[in-house]
């Protein structure tokens, strides 16, 4: 391959991200450069614990082993480009990656916790009609240490706005999380160790819009996180219409998942479920979904929906809500009304990506 002098010159001088590198290769480094081992457990503590954002920060890292990190490495981290904050309490963050790209988080109070709500693609892998994030398609999956520093943020916030550290998070933001598994599992390592984040696994839940294969290798991999079901519809040709890519996926598939889900883990499933006038608020689709509901133990979020046009997608009366919640009650199926948070600020997914 013959590239253009200048851009050779470009791939030779692009520096590794330093938080690509495990401990064990950190150390290995340090050994290899004539240093001591332990010289690489500093470090890795400076870059997670800490969350260093410059090698200048490492204080107690001598001025020439920082100079030698600086001609060798890079920390791309993120950086919060515009935070706004509700009315109700919401913060939500226009996150700037070391590219330039935007993805969005977001702080969700109530009165016991606070939730952040994250991202793991710039985009999205996947077609549901009526999702921001979908139009954008995606551009790249983020690495650990991007969805990690996230995390970070939000928590800061938590602390500094409602007094304590982060409760809950859910993989619910920007992209489809089981599309870049190995990087978010690579992140929720790091949140749960100790020489990260230490949260407990059993706060943190990951919303899929559901990929049988994916399902399963979590389930075998024997990850203690929650599950999500962005679910929508329980009648394949519904379900079809407004998310196409499930054409590949069919609800037999994701039942068979989702019971192979619970039998590893004996972890409920969410369904979160919008109800969208004209489209699914009906008799039928209400007792489609307490059929399948029966399958394996679950609840179910409704979710307000916050409507991105004046299009096919507009928020059902309350009426099909309470449908909904009665019929799914009758079926001793735990049912919650999820209401719309940050109303007031304009920080919609799809408007935040094209702010680059």
């Amino acid at each position: 391959m013959h590239l253009p002098k200048n851009n050779y010159l470009c791939l030779m001088m692009e520096k590794k991200d330093i938080r690509s590198l495990t401990k064990e290769q950190l150390r290995d480094f340090f050994v290899a450069n004539g240093d001591k081992a332990f010289r690489g457990n500093q470090v890795y503590e400076w870059l997670w614990s800490k969350g260093a954002h410059k090698f200048e920060d490492m204080t107690n890292v001598s001025k020439g082993t920082r100079a030698m990190l600086e001609s060798n490495f890079v920390i791309n981290h993120i950086k919060v480009d515009t935070m706004q904050r509700s009315d109700d309490g919401t913060v939500k963050n226009a996150v700037r990656l070391h590219d330039g790209l935007v993805v969005e988080s977001v702080l969700i109070p109530t009165e016991t916790r606070t939730t952040a709500c994250v991202s793991s693609q710039v985009g999205c892998s996947l077609d549901c009609n009526f999702c921001a994030t979908a139009r954008l398609k995606r551009m790249r999956n983020l690495e650990p240490a991007e969805i990690y520093d996230q995390v970070v943020a939000i928590d800061k916030e938590s602390r500094l706005y409602y007094n304590h550290p982060l409760s809950n998070i859910v993989f619910m933001g920007m992209g489809e999380p089981l599309m870049n598994y190995p990087n978010v599992m690579k992140a929720i390592d790091m949140i749960t160790s100790n020489e990260g984040l230490g949260m407990s696994p059993k706060r943190i839940t990951v919303s899929t819009s559901g990929i049988p294969k994916m399902i399963k290798k979590m389930a075998d991999d024997e990850v203690k996180v929650k599950l999500a079901v962005s679910l929508h519809s329980a009648i394949e040709e519904v379900r079809n219409r407004i998310m196409p890519f499930t054409v590949n996926f069919p609800l037999k598939d994701l039942r068979e998942s989702l019971d192979y889900w619970y039998r590893k883990t004996k972890s409920k499933i969410t369904y979160e479920y919008v109800v969208w006038k004209g489209i699914n608020d009906n008799k039928q689709a209400v007792d489609a979904l307490v059929k399948f509901c029966k399958y394996v133990p679950c609840k179910v979020n409704l979710i307000e929906y916050n409507p991105i046009d004046d299009g096919e997608f507009q928020q059902a009366s309350d009426d099909a809500i309470n449908l909904y919640i009665t019929e799914l009650s009758k079926h001793d199926i735990v049912a919650k009304v999820r209401r719309s948070r940050g109303k007031d600020i304009d920080a919609a997914c799809g408007q935040l990506a094209n702010k680059s």
